[in-house]
């Protein structure tokens, strides 16, 4: 009783000495001068010194994005780790505070774009074309993310919706820009893919192809600093967690384990969210999409031998043991863990870790053969090979669960306090395809024995014979 005294006591003289409680409690008029606008705007070479804070803040945003998108995808199981509990079997929650930091980070690389050209460029006398076509380069990248993410996004603060479309459409529009004042391999291709998921196949081709024109195997990077953050979150989940074994691809995919591995103790492994095999694979789906084969053979070929100068990293891997069914059968089911495993049929697919070090790409690697290219004719199954491919270049990019048609949701954060988004309304609930919702329970479970793997399911199969909706194959 004395203790409550005390505290109502202490309550009722802060009330006394401040005519209003909140002055005694807002730091708002605090101002550093350190780190006042004015330390930054109208400076020499702040244009420049608010593009690396571009690049950082895109870093945050990949960081937040991938780790959603890898584990809503059939790329890998989470187990139990500490990172999203919900996204492995689709639970998608607007109460998800991995949901808000996603929503927020894209956001806050479009107002830092916006800021760049608005206010910081244009008072710095060092503010050139180039440092303009990037500011440009990277408001397209928070439309077209906004985009791939989620289906309605508001792209003011407080503001109203806009759909998916209409984001790909800004996004397009920024990278535009960006070509006019300093064309580069990978503004072409980010508009691109923005046109290749809207399903224009004309205009996706021929950005694909400007692209390659440009640079035949450029590769834009998002950088990581180990030591000061933001570090690559994903790779500490493929790698540096070492015995934790919570965190597994799908045995078709165990050969490109860790893409993510210890690079130094300053810098982390970097993320290539655009790359020139993007552009070959989307000109042989278009090429496919016109039953022409033919092409779609040239443009893989292509992509082949890109893929064949891509770095391969030489890792010690012996800690990660593809766990034993003996140690904890309930948590962590025997896994495929040697060469000799036969995967769907196929062999090649699995590394044995404890034999040596293993080699494994950092940039792109594929399972596809030539034999395979050469047998592709106009039918179903060069679609399936085609995903199969696109699953295994980007793994752990992020762009499984787009290709799966998988929209995230507006954090209840931002629809309680914004006026123009209530419950319910577009971009609230998740856009998950039936097709989809149907085997979510299946995406990363297979059955493992006597060296024989098979999945449950085969979600390219299941993407090619839905084709035809509009949450899938957008050329088809």
């Amino acid at each position: 009783m004395k203790k409550i005294s005390t505290y109502i006591l202490t309550l009722i003289l802060l009330v006394n000495c401040t005519d209003n409680l909140k002055d005694a409690t807002d730091f708002t008029a605090v101002e550093n001068p350190n780190l006042s606008v004015g330390t930054v705007v109208g400076q020499p070479n702040s244009s420049n010194i608010w593009l690396l804070g571009l690049e950082r803040q895109l870093a945050n945003a990949i960081d937040e994005f991938l780790m959603l998108a890898e584990l809503g995808s059939d790329n890998y199981v989470n187990t139990q780790t500490f990172f999203n509990q919900f996204m492995d079997k689709l639970e998608i929650r607007n109460d998800d505070p991995d949901m808000e930091d996603t929503y927020f980070d894209i956001a806050r690389l479009r107002e830092m774009a916006r800021f760049g050209l608005t206010t910081v460029g244009p008072g710095d006398v060092e503010y050139n074309a180039e440092i303009e076509a990037e500011y440009n380069f990277f408001e397209g990248l928070a439309y077209l993310y906004s985009a791939m993410y989620f289906s309605h996004v508001p792209i003011e603060p407080g503001g109203v919706t806009f759909s998916s479309t209409e984001n790909y459409n800004s996004a397009i529009a920024s990278f535009d820009t960006a070509i006019g004042l300093n064309a580069k391999p990978e503004y072409h291709l980010a508009k691109a893919r923005a046109y290749y998921y809207l399903g224009n196949v004309t205009e996706a081709s021929s950005a694909a192809s400007a692209a390659i024109g440009l640079d035949p195997d450029f590769l834009r990077s998002a950088q990581f600093d180990e030591q000061n953050n933001p570090d690559n979150q994903f790779e500490d989940a493929l790698y540096e967690r070492a015995t934790f074994d919570d965190l597994q691809p799908l045995p078709t995919l165990d050969f490109l384990d860790p893409k993510y591995s210890f690079v130094s103790a300053a810098e982390d492994a970097p993320v290539h969210y655009l790359k020139a095999e993007e552009a070959y694979l989307i000109l042989a789906e278009a090429n496919l999409a016109n039953s022409n084969a033919a092409g779609a053979q040239t443009n893989l070929e292509d992509m082949l031998a890109v893929v064949a100068t891509r770095e391969v990293r030489e890792i010690d891997d012996s800690i990660e043991g593809r766990p034993d069914a003996s140690a904890n059968a309930a948590n962590f089911p025997a896994r495929p863990r040697t060469t000799s495993v036969v995967v769907n049929g196929r062999s090649g697919l699995v590394l044995d870790r404890q034999s040596g070090d293993i080699m494994v790409p950092s940039v792109s690697g594929t399972s596809l053969t030539q034999a395979e290219i050469d047998a592709i004719t106009n039918n179903d199954s060069a679609l399936e090979l085609l995903y199969r491919t696109r699953q295994e270049i980007f793994i752990a990019e992020g762009i499984r669960m787009v290709d799966m048609g998988v929209k995230l949701v507006i954090h209840q954060n931002e629809f309680l306090q914004n006026t123009n988004i209530s419950d319910g309304d577009p971009g609230t609930t998740p856009v998950i395809p039936s097709f989809i919702d149907s085997v979510k329970a299946n995406l990363d479970s297979f059955t493992f024995s006597s060296n024989v793997a098979t999945t449950t399911i085969d979600l390219n199969q299941i993407l090619v014979a839905n084709k035809t909706s509009s949450a899938v194959l957008p050329f088809h």
